[in-house]
């Protein structure tokens, strides 16, 4: 129980694997998830690693796999996900599946080059169809004398008017349909208008071989007289990238050509066909196991990677690997050593053996899907340190409330609860589907977070009393206008009829009945001075939130300074923190209460400020007579708790220093006396076996888990040598330097006496919040919805059903998505500066097991 509180004890180990075992029992810890990996040979390059040419074939494969899948994709083809979660193959197993890619691809690719070839001939030949058929149009319609002489008159109008005959040349071709204009005013500039231009629009588009595009395009016919005509209006063609096709002159001819165009078109239409079929059966049939494929290659490359990582004893013949893993899974990972031994079929096992290290350990935190969100969120302000207190489980009460106070709507609540719900109930459909909607998947991630954000929004919303800004009579409410109690008159329906406004005086009997069971009256949402009721409320509500939450943090603190038994910490960090805050800020919660219950109706309007008191308070003013005191006796308490916040000051900034400082300095007089007896020393490491004070006795052992393997000391040794190696380095530690030691102290504690006040102050964005979000849901509730059912008319209920829309959009984009989303973040503002600053540091770093899982989800770069 006391791991879901503070993180996972972590130890180093070092894993000698044999050779023929290791690939084995890597792919075997994979599948668990629980060890890290570090790297031995940081300062060996990447290409010069021993399994530097597997990673490369693992990555060659991976490459075609990606080829096969785009190609899938673009015949639009499903693929199977099943599920299923293969073995890695073994090393052996890497030459047919490179076999079987290769084969694959080339089969692929001659299928796509053949398809291109035929696809470009295809095209070409309909290009061919439509300049035949169009081109006949063109000279049918030049038989037209008119036409023809018009035509003459334009290529050479000297020559029209003798009449000589004319020997026009022309070529036909295709062009894409948008570079038609650009294309006829180049041929009209550069032939200087001696080019007769025809040209018509093909009506169904065209498919480019290459992209597969549907391409628009134009049939165009061009007549000149002249070679050098000829020339230019070629180059034009080449450079518009115009493709040109032989077009007979007479008409037996193009109609001969057309009929044998028509026949290879319909021959080369069934050759396709025939190969887009073949093409869909090799992609169909790799549909089916290509998830399958990539799994088992992406784990081979993992595995391979991570050996990379382990070094290779002189003979040759076993790795060593040193991997971070939490101590409570040291019998999960022997048993997984074991099982991938057994599975290479290597009759040496492979050890496990536990090291002694002064390096930090990673930080682990065991979640699961509901408390991985919010162990998400205290990640993202930093990686705990190792072994100290984990925010994330009182973050699991303390942030959704927190959110609810600034969020408290029972309507809003509970359409986010609804749509929370739908999420949690159909997690398992929807984590199948794999979406790739990142804004989704965010959403999708904190479901539980949501989840309990509406419940608790629902639960403020019961206590405020207030659902899309409207109150429920639930109870009754506590106020009654009896005329019989109003010695001045009765109250008539003349009275309210005439009056818009009417004062209920809660010290006259019989007007207020006691206090309404459960939330605020239903009375104050009809009142005019409702803002000012709640305003009050609400503030006060948020101080006393704001600090029960920073008390709650700084004494979290107190059980990391005792489980990493620092009492100094203790008697001059955490008591003067505690009592400075206490003191002032903890009264003033004492002082909201106790008026709260010691004024009524009647002395009310004699109750003096809280915050004019607390000014007075710390400025030891007690000659204002517009503020009277409280209680008896105020002066003098108020007084000793500004001395006791006081003291605690000095005992934070100067006396821990100096304790500090006289720490070192014992510390310092004890090595000089050791020094002074180093044979003593010596002798005494030489009784105890050992040959150094780091060193290990070659007949140790490691016990661990009732089973003592490989060479590392006994319990009782590592014990005696861990104080040694503790001591030396306290010895050997850095200079203490006393400037640095004070500036810091001097800077920790002036932080946390303003902070105590800034933050404070921070805290009454609880009531900012809930006061705007309560106002722009009256506003919008006003505005849109009063105008539907204020109407009397026949059509109304459309009237209403339109304006219900409008209220039902505007409620979810800005009353759910734009506030909720701004209560979340101040909320999350509290917890990451106001609470977790009290006792979180924040400064580890995350442990990164090597998990397939993790990879084939793309979590890290393998």
């Amino acid at each position: 129980m006391g791991e879901l509180f503070r993180s996972e004890e972590m130890t180093l180990a070092q894993l000698f694997l044999q050779s023929e075992a290791a690939y084995c029992c890597v792919s075997e810890l994979g599948e668990l998830g629980m060890v890290q990996f570090r790297d031995l040979n940081p300062d060996v390059n990447v290409f010069q690693r021993k399994f530097v040419n597997e990673v490369r074939r693992c990555e060659e494969m991976d490459r075609k796999l990606r080829f096969v899948e785009k190609e899938i994709k673009k015949a639009n083809i499903p693929t199977m996900d099943t599920g299923e979660n293969p073995e890695v193959p073994f090393p052996r197993d890497m030459i047919d599946l490179e076999a079987t890619f290769e084969k694959l691809e080339n089969e692929l690719k001659e299928i796509n080059t053949n398809q291109e070839a035929l696809k470009k001939n295809f095209l070409e030949l309909t290009e061919l169809k439509h300049i035949l058929r169009r081109t006949q149009q063109f000279f049918d319609e030049m038989e037209d004398p008119n036409l023809l002489e018009e035509s003459s008159s334009l290529l050479d109008p000297s020559e029209a008017g003798r009449g000589a005959p004319l020997r026009l040349g022309f070529v036909a071709g295709v062009i894409n349909r948008e570079r038609i204009p650009t294309f006829e005013r180049m041929l009209w500039r550069v032939c200087r208008g001696n080019v007769f231009l025809r040209q018509t629009e093909i009506e169904d588009p065209l498919e480019d071989p290459t992209t597969g595009d549907q391409v628009h395009k134009s049939v165009f016919i061009i007549f000149f007289q002249g070679d050098q005509l000829k020339n230019r209006v070629k180059k034009i063609c080449e450079g518009f990238r115009a493709s040109l096709y032989p077009c007979p002159e007479t008409p037996q001819e193009r109609k001969e050509m057309a009929a044998g165009v028509n026949t290879r078109i319909d021959d080369l239409q069934m050759v396709l066909n025939q190969t887009e079929d073949h093409r869909q059966r090799v992609l169909q049939a790799a549909a089916k196991t290509i998830r399958v494929w990539f799994i088992k290659v992406r784990k081979m490359k993992a595995i391979y990677h991570t050996l990379n990582l382990c070094n290779i004893d002189v003979t040759q013949k076993c790795l060593i690997a040193e991997v971070w893993c939490p101590v409570s899974d040291l019998d999960s990972i022997q048993f997984a050593l074991r099982r991938g031994t057994e599975r290479s079929g290597s009759t040496v096992p492979s050890i496990l053996n536990r090291m002694q290290t002064k390096q930090t350990p990673p930080t682990f935190n065991k979640t699961n899907k509901f408390t991985s969100g919010f162990q998400n969120i205290v990640d993202a302000y930093g990686i705990g340190t190792y072994r100290e207190i984990n925010p994330a489980p009182y973050t699991i009460i303390t942030f959704p409330f927190l959110f609810a106070v600034m969020f408290g709507d029972m309507g809003h609540g509970l359409l986010m609860t609804c749509a929370a719900l739908y999420l949690v109930i159909r997690e398992t459909r929807l984590l199948a589907q794999k979406s790739d909607n990142e804004m989704f998947n965010m959403i999708f991630a904190g479901r539980y977070i949501i989840l309990l954000m509406g419940i608790f929004s629902v639960y403020t919303g019961l206590i405020y009393n207030d659902c899309f800004s409207k109150s429920l009579n639930m109870f009754g409410s506590s106020w009654s206008v009896r005329p019989m109690f109003f010695p001045k008159g009765n109250w008539t329906f003349e009275t309210l009829d005439g009056n818009s406004v009417l004062q209920l005086d809660p010290a006259v009997p019989g007007v207020f009945g006691g206090p309404y069971p459960l939330g605020i009256d239903p009375i104050w949402n009809v009142a005019t001075n409702k803002l000012t009721f709640l305003n009050s409320f609400k503030m006060k509500m948020s101080v006393i939130l704001g600090v029960i939450h920073m008390l709650f943090g700084v004494t979290l603190s107190l059980f990391n300074h005792l489980y990493f038994k620092k009492p100094l910490n203790i008697f001059l960090g955490f008591i003067p923190e505690i009592v400075f805050m206490s003191s002032l800020f903890g009264y003033l919660i004492i002082l909201i209460f106790y008026k709260w219950t010691a004024y009524d109706a009647v002395t009310s309007k004699d109750a003096p400020s809280l915050l004019i008191a607390f000014i007075n308070m710390c400025l030891f003013n007690y000659n204002d007579p517009t503020n009277k005191p409280l209680y008896r006796g105020q002066v003098g308490i108020q007084s000793l708790l500004v001395v006791i916040a006081l003291a605690c000051v000095p005992c934070m900034l100067v006396v821990k220093t100096m304790v500090l400082r006289r720490q070192y300095l014992w510390k310092k007089h004890l090595s000089q006396m050791r020094e002074a007896r180093p044979a003593e020393n010596l002798e005494t490491l030489e009784q105890t076996g050992t040959s150094s004070p780091t060193g290990l006795t070659q007949q140790g052992t490691q016990k661990f888990g009732g089973i003592r393997v490989g060479n590392g000391p006994t319990e009782d040794e590592a014990e005696i040598i861990e104080h040694d190696q503790l001591s030396q380095h306290s010895e050997e530690g850095d200079e203490f330097n006393f400037g640095d030691v004070a500036v810091h102290q001097a800077i920790h504690t002036i932080e946390y006496c303003l902070g105590c006040i800034s933050n404070t102050a921070s805290y009454l964005r609880l009531w900012a919040l809930s006061l705007a979000h309560a106002q722009l849901s009256e506003v919008l509730w006003g505005m849109v919805m009063h105008l539907g059912l204020s109407s009397r008319s026949g059509g109304g209920f459309f009237v209403l059903s339109i304006i219900f829309s409008a209220f039902a959009t505007l409620t979810v984009c800005i009353l759910l998505i734009m506030e909720g989303l701004s209560a979340f973040l101040h909320a999350l503002r509290l917890h990451w500066v106001e609470f977790q600053n009290k006792f979180y540091t924040g400064q580890g770093f995350k442990f990164v097991p090597f998990s397939f899982e993790s990879i084939l989800e793309g979590r890290f770069d393998e």
